[in-house]
């Protein structure tokens, strides 16, 4: 067997410099005592460059990496997909920004931004000179042919220089984003759908902004939306803070009674009492809304689809009135509001919760832990490791800009920064890591396949890519594990478990004693890292985009009852252009990057090989061969699904999942 030594350094410590699977991965109580020194030896190593720390500011008591270790760092490939993006977001709204020079909204001059366009077409042409100089070392069949050591240094020393020169590109473009001296955009025009429509000058104007007011997309959005992950049944009555009137309900599902929807299993809910932990913040000297509401829906009788029910726009019924749709004049607009409260509640839960705490920190937690404890010669390490690229670098992003004081969240989402980045900090530390797996969850909120809603596109394409991992996982496990001792006798195992469960703050997790648990454990981190992500992040392009869609404040108080509401007043609800246009940008970015499909294991590490070393995995008829040819099972299965949806959901195809978080 081969084994990566230790490397030889007289500087700060550094991880190995092309770190990869042994072509023979063992486990530790397997190996001879020089070899267990070695591995050893290598962790030691590593540990000084992977480092625990709960005090990042902006994420308080979360344990995360100190600093993103080199090999962490993104690709150029990785850079010239989101570089690629940034440019067309920044040149829309460059065009947005002259219209309201036009306009007179913005004092800024007109050069300003014309020469940012040039900017933009100077940056365009050295990326493609980059990306078609980088060709030359990866294209063709560079993954199979042989690299000859000093052509292998002098194309790695120029990755380095062309890296350093994308950072600086993708730094610049983000600078171009920022809309703080646009706040005047709008000022002269009336507000309307149509002008938030405009705001997508020289992009694709998302189709959801023209049926985004329909109650059959407001229930769509629970099943196939950003956030698919809260809808609950109901079960054996409402829940007493949310007390909905038998009579009022059957005026709103024809042919139904409360007592037979219940009895059915056929009610629905939406509780979004977890934000109560957000503090109303400002921007500048506006107030914003935070509200947490409770929705119900129903599968009527006969029926597959939920359809809207009613809406508490708070969780004290003796404030908060209950609100139902109405085809009456002057209950439209109040059942508008009540439907954009909501979407404002969704997306924070969405973008707080769902998002970042439970996919993308507690993703970091098992990429340190994996590095710390598991040796790169050990098969679990092998298997985990390329769902975590780009995720230490990504998370850094987020945490020193994206959720940090004057950034995106700060002036986009209803909560002080204080509370919402608490409200992360509580959620991941509260995830519990069993009790998320998706069958599990889906148990526990009462919506599995036997439950009374049929039409559920994520749970549905969501079991077909999970039962993949977890057989991928399963025969991978089995070749390297021959019985439940060789787990429990695992060494390198029983420490990284006892990380995850210490250090790392995974709650719920503690010992592994089988290999069906390992299994578990392993397609849960996959399933996390790449589908899990998938839908959660993509739909934000092109649902959360649009913000009066989906949207992270209100700005104006919840109705205090359904009539004498008017459109005037619902569109007042909605953020000003400036923040609508961030909101555009940073949603657009973060929902247009895909890089590395599910299934695709490459090391990122210059010359970017094949990961899998062992003919065991990669053979004709190994596990690995069966997991590719099961994902273009499921992109079929899930094409036919959606070739028969009212609505396309694509967020699950395999095509369109990344292997790792690393957006």
């Amino acid at each position: 067997m081969s084994y990566p030594m230790p490397p030889l350094t007289s500087t700060t410590p550094a991880a190995p410099a092309t770190p990869m699977p042994s072509a023979d991965p063992t486990l530790p109580q397997n190996d001879s005592p020089a070899v267990q020194a070695a591995r050893a030896a290598q962790l030691t190593a590593t540990q000084a460059v992977y480092v625990w720390t709960t005090d990042i500011p902006t994420l308080p008591g979360v344990p995360l990496a100190s600093d993103v270790p080199k090999n962490d760092e993104p690709t150029i490939a990785w850079f010239v997909i989101l570089i690629g993006v940034g440019l067309d977001i920044v040149r829309n709204a460059l065009t947005v920004k002259l219209g309201g020079v036009d306009k007179g909204e913005l004092d800024s001059p007109r050069a300003q931004y014309e020469t940012a366009l040039v900017e933009c077409d100077a940056i365009e042409a050295s990326v493609a000179k980059i990306a078609a100089e980088h060709g030359v070392h990866t294209g063709g069949n560079i993954f199979e042919r042989i690299v000859g050591d000093v052509e292998n240094a002098v194309a790695a020393a120029e990755r380095d220089a062309h890296v350093a020169l994308l950072k600086g590109y993708k730094d610049r473009l983000e600078d171009l984003m920022k809309v703080d001296e646009a706040a005047g955009l709008g000022s002269t025009t009336p507000r309307s759908i149509e002008a938030y429509r405009a705001l997508f000058a020289t992009l694709p104007v998302p189709g959801i902004s023209y049926n985004f007011q329909d109650d059959s997309e407001f229930a769509r959005l629970r099943v196939q939306g950003p956030n698919c992950m809260l809808i609950t049944a109901v079960g054996d009555a409402l829940p007493a803070s949310f007390p909905l009137a038998a009579a009022k309900y059957a005026a709103v599902v024809n042919g139904d009674t409360l007592a037979a929807a219940l009895a059915d299993g056929r009610l629905f809910m939406l509780d979004y009492k977890p934000l109560e932990v957000l503090d109303p913040g400002t921007y500048g000297t506006m107030a914003k809304y935070a509200w947490q509401p409770m929705a119900l829906f129903a599968v009527p009788p006969g029926g597959s689809s939920l359809i809207p029910v009613a809406i508490q726009c708070g969780q004290d019924p003796a404030d908060y009135p209950m609100f139902t749709p109405s085809p009456v004049t002057d209950k439209i607009w109040g059942w508008e509001m009540a439907k954009f409260v909501v979407q404002v509640a969704d997306g924070n839960y969405h973008e707080l919760f769902a998002h970042l705490a439970r996919t993308h920190l507690v993703i970091e937690a098992f990429a340190v832990a994996t590095h710390r404890h598991l040796a790169e010669v050990h098969p679990v390490w092998a298997l985990l490791v390329p769902h975590f690229e780009g995720t230490l670098f990504i998370n850094e992003q987020a945490a020193t800009s994206l959720i940090a004081a004057g950034g995106p969240i700060d002036h986009i989402f209803a909560g002080t920064i204080t509370s919402s980045q608490l409200a992360a900090v509580d959620a991941r530390l509260a995830f519990d890591f069993y009790g998320k797996m998706l069958p599990a969850d889906l148990g526990i909120r009462g919506v599995g396949t036997d439950s009374a809603l049929a039409d559920y596109p994520y749970r549905d394409d969501a079991l077909l890519v999970w039962n993949a991992i977890h057989e991928w996982a399963r025969q991978y496990i089995d070749l390297y594990y021959a019985s439940d001792a060789d787990v429990t006798g695992d060494t390198e195992l029983a420490a990284w478990a006892t990380c995850l469960a210490g250090e790392a703050k995974i709650k719920g997790f503690g010992p592994i004693v089988s290999r069906s648990q390992l299994v578990g454990i392993c397609t849960m981190v996959m399933f996390t890292a790449s589908a899990q992500h998938a839908a959660v992040n993509f739909p934000q392009k092109d649902i959360m985009s649009f913000a009066p869609a989906v949207t992270g404040a209100g700005w104006q108080a919840a109705p205090a009852g359904q009539r004498a509401q008017d459109k005037p007043g619902w569109l007042a609800m909605m953020p000003p252009m400036a923040l609508a246009l961030e909101q555009l940008n940073v949603l657009e970015l973060l929902g247009s990057v895909h890089y590395r499909p599910l299934g695709d294991y490459r090391s990122n590490a210059f010359p970017y090989p094949l990961w899998f070393q062992d003919p065991r995995v990669t053979g004709a008829e190994g596990p690995l061969a069966w997991f590719q040819a099961a994902l273009t099972g499921v992109e079929a299965e899930i094409a036919q699904r959606n070739a028969e949806r009212m609505q396309p959901y694509p967020y699950l195809q395999p095509s369109l999942i990344p292997t790792s978080i690393n957006i």
